[in-house]
């Protein structure tokens, strides 16, 4: 577990709201999460401006393609300052070996994760889309694909952190959306844990959007997460 793990998600088209919240949340966060609505609307002058703030940015780009292409896409979002992005793992291991090979000719590499099962799966839609296995088989698969592709991590849900522990060994970055304290919302998030859950059960980086974003007061929010897992604010 990093010093401070909780990463807080900006998933919003808002510049103004997304540097607000990164500048009221930077003594009591260790990262940032900035996902596809945010990019999609501000591309790499927003990401700039968030990487600006000074907080480390993990960029959920979910890269799926072919090997060159992801390659490409991997070097240049590496170059922006990142200090994390992923790629779905469903993409195999030449992708994403490209992937991780790309970063390293960036002044600071990023480290780069595989996404696994996105955590709004349960058994039923995945076996919808042709993936009859269990849940948990499919993630520690697909983790041991990143594992031998070089990858530095993955992010599974939080139903999954012991398998994948288990199967990767402790040096294996494992990054948890589907954190939800008690008594939250769901929302569209299916496998869920409470943040003490999932650092217990082995997570290094929890990555929480909603319950801090929506909150009245997201400091208190996430200092109150902070003493649950047993950690100080930065």
């Amino acid at each position: 577990m990093t010093s401070n793990p909780l990463y807080v998600a900006l998933d919003t088209p808002d510049l103004e709201r997304a540097l607000m919240l990164a500048r009221s949340l930077s003594a009591a966060v260790g990262g940032i999460k900035l996902g596809l609505e945010f990019l999609s609307a501000h591309g790499p002058d927003g990401l700039r401006r968030l990487i600006d703030e000074g907080l480390p940015v993990f960029a959920d780009v979910k890269f799926h393609d072919i090997p060159n292409t992801v390659a490409g896409a991997a070097r240049a979002l590496s170059g922006l300052g990142v200090g994390i992005f992923n790629v779905h793992a469903s993409g195999g291991v030449a992708m994403m070996r490209a992937a991780k090979e790309a970063t390293l000719g960036t002044a600071v590499p990023a480290k780069v994760l595989a996404v696994t099962v996105l955590t709004s799966l349960g058994p039923q839609e995945l076996a919808r889309v042709g993936q009859g296995m269990k849940v948990e088989e499919q993630v520690v698969r697909l983790a041991a694909l990143a594992q031998e592709a070089g990858l530095d991590g993955v992010v599974c849900s939080p139903r999954e952190i012991a398998a994948v522990r288990n199967a990767c060994g402790s040096n294996f970055l494992i990054v948890t959306p589907g954190i939800r304290p008690k008594g939250a919302e769901l929302g569209d998030q299916v496998r869920v844990m409470t943040p003490g859950e999932a650092v217990q059960a082995g997570a290094d980086i929890l990555v929480i959007g909603r319950p801090l974003t929506a909150a009245k007061d997201p400091v208190a929010v996430a200092r109150s997460l902070l003493l649950e897992i047993g950690v100080g604010s930065s």
